[in-house]
C-alpha cells in the first residue's frame, strides 16, 4: 500500500493555493503577503509593547533604511528591500539559531519562494549581489535597532551580534508597535507606491 502523500501547499485567504515545493508567481498576491507578515512576530514575540513587532513592520523599516543608505537607488531595488522577508508569510520568521539547527533545507525553501515572489512583481529571480548585500546591511541596522529598543539587548550585545550602525542611519528612527491591521494596510500601500514608480 502506497504511503499517503503529505500536503505541501497552503491555501491563502485570496483563494490561491501555494505549492511550497514548486511555488509559481501566479499563486502569489501582495495582500496574502501583507496579511501573513503583519501577523508574524519578530524575535519569537519576545519584544516589549502591547503588540508584537511584525515582519511587515520590520520590512517597512528595512526599505526606509536601505533608501537612506543608497540615495537615488532605483525604485525596483527599494521594492526588493520591502520584499526581502516576504517568504516568511508562509514559512514564518525563524530566529537564526533555529535556522542553523534546521540546516540547508530551510535556505532552499526560502530561495524557491523568494524567486517566485520576485518574478511575480517584476524583479529578477536572483538579485544582483551588490543589491543583496546592501539590503542585508539595512537589515542588520534594523535588527540592531529592534534589539536595543524592544528586544532587551544592551547596546554592547547588539554591537557584537549585528555590528554597530552609523548614527546617520539611525537618526530619527523609532520603532512602532501597532495593530496588525494598520501595518498590513501600510505594507500594501507602500508596495503599490513602489510598483507605480517601477512601472513609470
Amino acid at each position: 500500500m502506497a504511503a499517503k502523500q503529505k500536503r505541501a501547499w497552503q491555501r491563502m485567504l485570496s483563494g490561491r493555493r501555494l505549492d511550497l515545493l514548486d511555488p509559481t508567481p501566479m499563486d502569489i498576491e501582495i495582500e496574502d503577503i501583507a496579511h501573513g507578515l503583519a501577523f508574524v512576530a519578530r524575535w519569537n514575540g519576545q519584544t516589549l509593547g502591547d503588540f508584537p513587532y511584525s515582519v511587515a513592520e520590520h520590512s517597512l523599516l528595512v526599505e526606509e533604511i536601505f533608501t537612506r543608505a543608497n540615495p537615488g537607488v532605483a525604485p525596483r531595488w527599494r521594492l526588493a528591500a520591502l520584499l526581502h522577508d516576504a517568504p516568511e508569510y508562509v514559512i514564518g520568521d525563524m530566529i537564526s539559531p533555529v535556522k542553523a539547527a534546521i540546516g540547508p533545507s530551510y535556505g532552499a525553501l526560502d530561495e524557491r519562494l523568494t524567486a517566485a515572489i520576485h518574478l511575480r512583481f517584476g524583479l529578477p529571480a536572483q538579485l544582483p549581489q551588490e543589491i543583496k548585500k546592501a539590503i542585508k546591511a539595512a537589515d542588520k541596522v534594523s535588527a540592531w535597532l529592534e534589539a536595543v529598543q524592544i528586544a532587551g539587548f544592551s547596546r554592547g550585545e547588539a554591537d557584537r551580534f549585528f555590528g554597530a550602525p552609523a548614527e546617520t542611519m539611525m537618526r530619527g528612527l523609532a520603532l512602532r508597535l501597532r495593530p496588525p491591521v494598520e501595518v498590513r494596510e501600510d505594507y500594501v500601500a507602500r508596495h503599490a507606491a513602489l510598483m507605480a514608480k517601477v512601472g513609470a
